[in-house]
């Protein structure tokens, strides 16, 4: 049938004596085939988001505890590497987001030069935040300056990548379908990088260290540990510290293998035809991006519940080791919320496209907020805990796909508001990263430097009743509070379904008027050679 057509429509051109019409037939054909992504091409671009996952799991969920337990640094030193490592990450986003606005075009694009030449070196930086160094007066600044370092290269890579999206195609269904793809790659990545660095290191655990007050606590909140030292005693902090470096040398493998993946699987196509808009400065890009009404809007919100996804996730393992006395298991708990926020993925995006993202906003969210709160009220039981977890992890998926699903959608209203501000893609997805990862450091910062006011004991086997209610809040009380004030700014965010499909359409009669103009401009030169 196309073939026919095609035939006829060509039959028709040459009997009119018009040379122009079957190449604009033919371009406008190779403009909507160029659009369109294979699978193929949806899951390299999926699998190039997995290395920010893996290695932002690893350090989400274990770099606190790492730090006090392994390293051995006073509470209030980690809170200081925590906390100013990802500010300076938070910062380097907009400005790494700036500089990739104003790069040139190359033949391998604009995004993927980024992604490839800041891999080698992330890597390496990465690796050495899991070696304790063989002094003690410059630890603090042995991980201080190769955390900075990493957070920073990996922002040349995630920033890029990030508005990657806008540059795989220009149609809104292939870039939703990709996020799709990318989400549950992503969700995989973070049950990746907790089976990998929680497995290895659960096997080399080395065992707590008693203190005088241990002798009149609760056996079954001892038990696990003075059983480990009777049965174990082969196992000392030397094995653990291999573990760890063990499983951060198996994700820098996997960290390269997805760069190669995602430079060789994804071809990055040039903006529209309309010319960029002339650069800018660093602050006239803040300017532009958070003048945006429902963008800054759309930020507030995931500042506040990221923030409160963030607290979850840099405390739950502590929280499960110390408080629940679940020493040789916090690593499986983990495991299984990411597995359940993997299998919930195809859910919540059947749910956003049937109810509107909106309401899958809150739905999530709030789905996550009883599991919270029965964690922490009900005694320590391992099984319920398996379970709340399990059922925690369909509210987490939510935090995961929804706000990147939504900022496209965002930008999609800037540029048809602002049809000759074109180029900033990179800025308004560097500036959303910004708050998410300083809303990271804060909660971490923040949480450390409360369990160091709480009295929290380096490997202790068990800690004093303030750090039990320090972490109960941490994990519960805090994030609901954060949930909340997230979702009523959310009330007033304008961008709902109907606009959305608005925009759309827009767009896209844009995107073929500039087509049409385009084939006009090629069939005319062609016309003038003949």
């Amino acid at each position: 049938m196309a073939k026919g057509e095609g035939g006829e429509q060509y039959s028709n051109a040459s009997l009119l004596n018009k040379p122009g019409s079957s190449d604009g037939i033919k371009l406008a054909r190779k403009q909507e085939h160029r659009n369109r992504l294979s699978v193929c091409n949806k899951i390299c671009y999926a699998i190039g988001g997995a290395p920010y996952q893996i290695t932002g799991c690893a350090l989400g969920f274990f770099l606190q505890i790492y730090l006090l337990d392994v390293a051995q640094l006073d509470p209030f030193y980690a809170s200081i590497i925590l906390f100013v490592g990802r500010a300076w990450d938070a910062i380097t986003d907009p400005t790494v987001g700036f500089l990739v606005s104003r790069s040139p075009w190359t033949r391998f694009g604009r995004m993927l030069p980024w992604i490839v030449l800041s891999t080698p070196l992330a890597v390496l930086s990465y690796f050495l935040i899991w070696y304790v160094p063989p002094f003690e007066d410059g630890k603090v600044i042995w991980y201080l300056f190769f955390y900075c370092i990493f957070q920073s290269l990996q922002t040349c890579f995630h920033v890029p990548y990030s508005a990657l999206t806008m540059f795989i195609s220009s149609e809104q269904k292939e870039r939703d379908s990709a996020t799709a793809y990318r989400m549950t790659v992503e969700v995989l990545g973070t049950v990746l990088g907790t089976a990998i660095q929680g497995q290895i290191v659960g096997m080399a655990n080395a065992p707590c260290v008693r203190g005088p007050g241990d002798l009149t606590a609760d056996l079954s909140n001892s038990s696990n540990s003075v059983g480990l030292n009777e049965s174990e005693p082969v196992i000392s902090l030397e094995h653990t510290k291999a573990a760890y470096m063990i499983a951060s040398g198996i994700i820098c493998l996997i960290y390269v293998l997805c760069a190669i993946v995602l430079f060789f699987g994804v071809r990055e196509q040039k903006e529209s035809c309309r010319p960029r808009s002339e650069p800018m400065s660093f602050f006239q890009g803040i300017k532009l991006v958070m003048g945006h009404g429902p963008y800054a809007k759309l930020v507030m919100v995931f500042l506040f519940t990221s923030l409160g996804f963030m607290l979850l996730e840099g405390n739950f393992a502590l929280f499960c080791s110390s408080t629940l006395g679940f020493r040789n298991d916090f690593q499986n708990i983990l495991l299984v919320i990411m597995l359940s926020a993997t299998l919930a993925i195809p859910f919540w995006q059947w749910f956003l496209t049937r109810f509107g993202k909106k309401t899958a906003v809150y739905a999530g969210t709030l789905s996550v907020v009883p599991f919270l709160i029965v964690v922490v009220c009900l005694k320590s039981n391992l099984i319920v805990t398996y379970i709340v977890s399990f059922a925690a992890g369909v509210g987490v998926a939510a935090g995961f796909l929804l706000p990147w699903s939504m900022l496209p959608d965002v930008v999609d209203d800037f540029q048809v508001q602002n049809p000759d501000s074109t180029g900033h893609e990179a800025l308004f997805y560097s500036f959303y990263v910004f708050f998410t990862k300083f809303a990271s450091g804060v909660s971490l910062g923040i949480s450390t430097l409360s369990l160091d006011f709480a009295g929290y004991v380096t490997r202790g086997c068990t800690q004093p009743e303030e750090v039990a209610l320090t972490l109960k809040l941490l994990i519960s009380a805090a994030p609901v509070i954060l949930f909340i004030i997230g979702l009523v700014i959310l009330y007033s965010y304008p961008i709902d379904e109907e606009r959305r499909l608005g925009n759309r359409k827009l767009l896209q009669e844009q995107r073929d008027n500039e087509a049409d103009s385009d084939s006009d401009s090629n069939s005319t030169e062609l016309a003038n050679m003949v």
